[in-house]
């Protein structure tokens, strides 16, 4: 049964007592600033690094002629390029030089003096540069699959009544997480290297690191006790992790790096712009015949990253004929990387507008359209899905934003110099799981230790792992408490791709039922968990069960559990549906958001309270991707321009308005062995469409480009 419990890490992060990466004590400690190239391509031609190194407080001045070799690693290092090893350049802000000094202004300023000289080559650093006439399809080898089929769209197409074509466009995006990357890295002649990391991995980091610097793992810690936000910025490891253990290694003691926020744009990936075609053949009555869906997006000229767009067409809605296509331009940059819902969140965007397009078309509601075409199995991989509730999840979201009062055509209300529109959209992910391990421990007080090398990225994790554990032994979740973070601790995968509750906790059930066989062993009664008919405290329950403890001579027992998963024949995805107000200054073409509603369709819900966040900060992710979020790139210069959140914009307070989250009761079987799915991608799928839709509903403007500019919506007078 699912039960709202407040946070158990809330009191730690509000009275400052949560340390993370880069408030870790270590003796000695010296401070690194990176120092980074100022070209998007080409090679260093000169280094002068005398002034540097006089400064004051300076230890050590690395650069690709004295820094120590590395060796290829190991683990998921999509980058590549391992840093300071060679004089080349392959984007703006690729670190050329590390500064280590006693004190963090006398790195900086020593950082300051460094003079490098660089010979330029003349390459596209922008993705409509990149489509130009020399450019040719690329496939992508080393992800897939990147194109799929089933079916014959072209012959849909010509046996559709209607044929829509249309293109979209979204932006350049960053993660701009509210803790900057930090690593402390301490190097310990006899016992190794520690890592105290800002990231979504610690096992990963220690892969890594372990093997680029020829160590063995066991010479490597890495602790992440607490990740002030990542969005997948901090989930792959990069240059300046493995820099910092370089540094640290080289002189000595602790060296702490903390990214600034400008070189955090051009220090762990971003999400690329995309360029979509979709292409929606249908009957009158709005039965989908074909759907054809083709992205490009700009990747580095070194490595490929391909956002997997029309991913969720694959899935979306019952079609006979669908062809998807994926394809990477490359420029000088660095490689991207997954964005909080990735592939889905820029691809749902072209096909829920185009939908949007089609039901304008045909004179259809648009949540009738959708229910028309909605795919009972996956109509790609023709799976059953793992479980889907998205039925309700439209039938739900419209009564509770009140659809049936929609106007059939756009500019139909006007409040003062404001038109009003509704739009929704369809929301869908992937569901990502990993193998997970865990062990869970009680004590003779009946206290119960959960142990997983999982993080807490500002989830939850705490909290609902901590609820498995006193769910399956019986106790109370006061009871419980939670270590996470730590390579040592029993490995589990990386906090990406909303896996976290179902893979590691999945890990924990395991674990905590194999404590009950041992507490049995011993002595105490499993039946007793589920308390006598006449009641009684889970406390008291707990005491019961735990008895055999107090004579076995043991101070800890304990149960261990693994989860690795299945390929089951199912298709496991999330769904929702999203319903959107928004207001159009009349003059100023100014979108405000007004209203949000969305529907959910997740599996179980352990935590209400900390499903309901993730989906809400999930909403206002999706309402700076529709109306604020974009790095511009300088062309010439190869350089995103506002590398700060002065220039690039999120949304703030004033951006959010009032938001609805219904969840749909569900179990999923399937997916893993506690009944839920992922919510923490969800929330931003969709989105940015079902504002779109609603920008057009209100002004009769349609825009195929995000952000939506106030430019692209200023209306004349009727």
């Amino acid at each position: 049964m699912s039960t709202e419990v407040t946070r158990t890490d809330a009191l730690a992060k509000v009275t400052g007592q949560a340390k993370f990466a880069a408030d870790q004590a270590v003796e000695p400690l010296r401070h690194a600033f990176l120092v980074t190239a100022t070209v998007p391509s080409g090679r260093i031609s000169s280094l002068a690094t005398e002034a540097a190194e006089r400064s004051p407080g300076v230890v050590a001045v690395l650069t690709h002629l004295n820094a120590p070799r590395l060796s290829p690693p190991q683990g998921l290092y999509m980058h590549r390029l391992l840093p300071l090893q060679d004089d080349e350049v392959h984007y703006e802000g690729q670190p050329v030089a590390v500064v280590v000094a006693e004190r963090p202004e006398q790195a900086k300023a020593a950082a300051e003096e460094l003079r490098v000289g660089y010979v330029r080559e003349s390459v596209p650093t922008v993705l409509d540069d990149a489509l130009g006439e020399a450019w040719r399809p690329t496939p992508i080898p080393r992800w897939g699959p990147a194109d799929t089929a089933v079916g014959d769209v072209a012959a849909g197409l010509e046996a559709a009544d209607v044929v829509l074509e249309r293109h979209y466009r979204t932006a350049n995006r960053h993660h701009n997480a509210l803790e900057p990357a930090a690593t402390t890295a301490h190097w310990d002649e006899k016992a190794g290297l520690t890592l105290y990391d800002a990231t979504q991995g610690v096992a990963n980091v220690r892969t890594v690191v372990a093997s680029a610097l020829g160590l063995a793992p066991e010479l490597v810690r890495v602790l992440s006790p607490w990740t002030g936000g990542g969005f997948g910025s901090k989930g792959h490891v990069w240059p300046h992790q493995i820099i910092a253990a370089m540094a640290a290694r080289a002189v000595g003691g602790g060296v702490r790096l903390v990214l600034t926020r400008a070189q955090s744009f051009t220090s762990h990936g971003y999400q690329p712009a995309t360029r979509q075609t979709v292409t929606l053949g249908a009957t009158t009555d709005g039965r989908l015949l074909a759907i054809r869906h083709a992205s490009v997006n700009q990747t580095a000229r070194y490595a490929e990253y391909p956002e997997l767009a029309a991913t969720g067409t694959r899935t979306a809605y019952a079609c006979p004929a669908i062809e998807t296509t994926h394809r990477v331009a490359p420029v000088a940059t660095i490689v991207p990387t997954p964005m909080r819902a990735p592939h889905e969140g820029p691809g749902m965007f072209a096909l829920e507008t185009a939908m949007d397009e089609l039901a304008d078309e045909l004179d259809l509601d648009p949540v009738e359209l959708r229910l028309r075409n909605y795919a009972e199995t996956d109509p790609t991989s023709g799976r059953p899905f793992s479980s889907k509730e998205l039925r309700a999840c439209y039938l739900t979201g419209a009564r509770v934003f009140g659809w049936k009062d929609r106007p059939p055509r756009p500019r139909a209300r006007r409040e003062g110099h404001e038109y009003i529109g509704w739009g929704m959209a369809t929301a869908l992910m992937n569901q990502y799981a990993f193998p997970a391990s865990a062990r869970v421990g009680v004590d003779r007080s009946g206290a119960v230790r959960v142990e997983t090398g999982s993080q807490e990225i500002g989830t939850g994790t705490y909290t609902v792992l901590g609820q498995i554990a006193a769910e399956t032994l019986g106790c109370s979740p006061d009871q419980v408490t939670v270590i996470l973070g730590d390579s040592r601790l029993p490995a589990s995968g990386m906090s990406a791709g909303s896996s976290t509750t179902l893979s590691v906790g999945s890990a924990v059930r395991a674990a905590a039922a194999d404590l009950l066989e041992r507490l049995a062993a011993i002595g105490g009664d499993p039946a007793d968990r589920s308390g006598p008919p006449s009641g009684g405290s889970p406390e008291a329950r707990w005491r019961r069960m735990t008895r055999g403890l107090a004579g076995s001579g043991t101070k800890w027992l304990w149960g261990r559990g693994e989860w690795a998963p299945e390929d089951n024949g199912s298709s496991p995805h999330t769904f929702g549906a999203v319903f959107a107000e928004v207001a159009v200054d009349a003059e100023l073409g100014l979108t405000r958001v007004r209203r949000v509603a969305g529907a959910y369709s997740a599996g179980r819900i352990i935590n209400p309270l900390t499903a309901r966040s993730q989906i809400i900060g999930g909403i206002v992710w999706g309402i700076g991707q529709a109306l604020l979020e974009q790095s511009h790139t300088d062309a010439g210069l190869g350089r995103f321009v506002s590398k700060n959140l002065a220039g690039y914009l999120v949304p703030v307070q004033a951006d959010v308005p009032d938001v609805e989250v219904e969840f749909i009761e569900e179990y999923d079987a399937l997916s893993g062995t506690i009944g839920a799915r992922g919510v923490g991608e969800l929330g931003a799928v969709g989105v940015s469409a079902a504002i779109a839709n609603a920008v057009h509903h209100a002004t009769g403007i349609r825009v195929r480009q995000l952000p939506i500019a106030p430019e692209a919506l200023l209306v004349p007078d009727a």
